[in-house]
């Protein structure tokens, strides 16, 4: 799965990978979570593609408590083409979810450690993601989306039996476009990414709070006395 992740890129470095046709504002957001806001790119129909704030946890259209999008925050790969909740907008609505990395936790004696997985280079990258609209009956309305995800690369089975889809640069343009219907071809594009292409290292338990977001999730630490000197406390993930 993907429960945490992390963009901290500039604004012209997700403008350059994602192809939009304006300067996003600056975001810097090392501990996004579940049914926070987060910046996701979509594509209009003449073409453009634009970056928008949804809700990390979608929301069908039909259902009647948007608090079903707890469950939501992310789909399978291999089966939304199946799932009521995510079949339509796989067809219909997918997005990039610009990222830098995310978080998994790994079992060890004492509790779960978590390891930020990111690109070798550094630079920015973008999960595949569906979106979808929601209206209840009094006019109130959110939009929301998932992160597709797929079977772990090498570097990320031993932490995780699944992962983010990370998509080609190269399938952006395939993947956003409104045109394509066909979800065997979409399905294509949905495979891990190249172990070579990622590095991990151990991070600070720190990012288990959904209110600590902060540099310092980030920043590698020891993966032997790293671990034990972070302080004992709650966690989502134990």
């Amino acid at each position: 799965m993907c429960g945490r992740y992390a963009l901290m890129s500039a604004a012209e470095l997700v403008a350059e990978l994602c192809g939009l046709s304006s300067l996003p504002p600056a975001i810097r957001r090392y501990n996004i979570a579940p049914t926070q806001r987060a910046p996701v790119v979509r594509q209009t129909d003449d073409g453009e593609r634009r970056l928008d704030q949804l809700f990390w946890g979608l929301v069908p259209w039909w259902a009647k408590d948007p608090k079903i999008g707890t469950r939501m925050i992310n789909a399978r790969s291999e089966t939304a083409a199946e799932k009521p909740a995510f079949r339509e907008a796989l067809q219909r609505r997918r997005c990039l979810v610009p990222a830098d990395g995310f978080y998994e936790w790994r079992k060890r004696e004492g509790g779960k450690q978590p390891h930020f997985i990111r690109r070798r280079d550094h630079g920015p990258l973008a999960f595949a993601g569906l979106w979808e609209g929601w209206r209840d009956g009094a006019g109130e309305s959110m939009e929301s989306f998932t992160i597709l995800t797929t079977r772990p690369n090498d570097l990320v089975a031993p932490l995780h039996d699944r992962m983010p889809v990370i998509l080609d640069r190269d399938d952006f343009a395939a993947w956003l476009d409104p045109e394509t219907h066909d979800t065997g071809a979409i399905r294509s594009l949905l495979g891990p990414c190249p172990a070579d292409t990622l590095e991990t290292h151990p991070v600070s338990r720190r990012v288990n709070f959904v209110d600590h977001d902060a540099p310092d999730c980030v920043t590698p630490v020891p993966p032997d006395d790293g671990f034990p000197r972070d302080p004992v406390q709650p966690s989502l993930f134990d």
